[in-house]
């Protein structure tokens, strides 16, 4: 996609979803954290029913290391992959206490040293509590900037630096969230709705995709 495409795409985008915003429920960093680890390979609407009670009894660090592991993983096996979830979720509150007092860091470099953290959760917790820029690159986002003839590669640290060369860095978390909502909306992965998708005219896929 070249640049005059880009920005059209942009603009596009910015009409279809003004307030773009994570689908995830939170009230604070680690909330947020919290949710963005236990997103993998589950839904928003599994997670933010189980953070809905698990925010109640969890409501710092301590409180995921005092529970026995065993009744953390009750707490949060609707997600899937409870087992490892749950010693995730130990290990980066026992990080944050031992290292940074508790509190959730504001950058990259500290946020992705917390176990079960990598580039994309850092960017989920920068950019949507923390109002620095990121780009999360989570199944839609690679499906759909991969589909859009942003990206060729295949893994997610190597799109995102893709998308930061092609996308001006203060929209970079509004897009993501907003190429999230259009791959639930519109460009779904099996049988994306082509026809009805506002970036038909300008996506190189558009009519393609189960050709492919």
């Amino acid at each position: 996609m070249k640049k005059p495409e880009v920005k059209k795409m942009l603009s596009i985008l910015k009409k279809e979803f003004p307030e773009p915003k994570s689908a995830l429920n939170f009230s604070n960093p680690l909330e947020l954290l919290i949710a963005t680890i236990l997103s993998a390979q589950s839904t928003d609407k599994i997670i933010n029913e189980v953070t809905k009670e698990l925010f109640r009894k969890y409501k710092k660090p301590e409180d995921y290391i005092k529970v026995p592991i065993t009744q953390l993983e009750k707490d949060i096996k609707k997600t899937g992959f409870f087992h490892n979830k749950s010693k995730s979720l130990r290990g980066c509150c026992e990080k944050l206490i031992n290292d940074f007092n508790g509190k959730v860091p504001d950058n990259l470099e500290d946020l992705v040293t917390l176990p079960g953290v990598g580039r994309k959760t850092a960017n989920c917790v920068l950019g949507n509590y923390f109002g620095k820029p990121g780009i999360v690159v989570d199944t839609h986002v690679k499906r759909l900037s991969q589909r859009l003839g942003l990206t060729e590669q295949e893994n997610p640290d190597k799109i995102e630096f893709d998308l930061m060369e092609i996308i001006p860095k203060k929209e970079w978390t509004d897009f993501s969230n907003r190429l999230i909502l259009l791959g639930r909306k519109y460009c779904i992965a099996r049988k994306p709705k082509c026809e009805e998708c506002p970036l038909q005219k300008i996506c190189p896929s558009a009519f393609n995709v189960e050709k492919k």
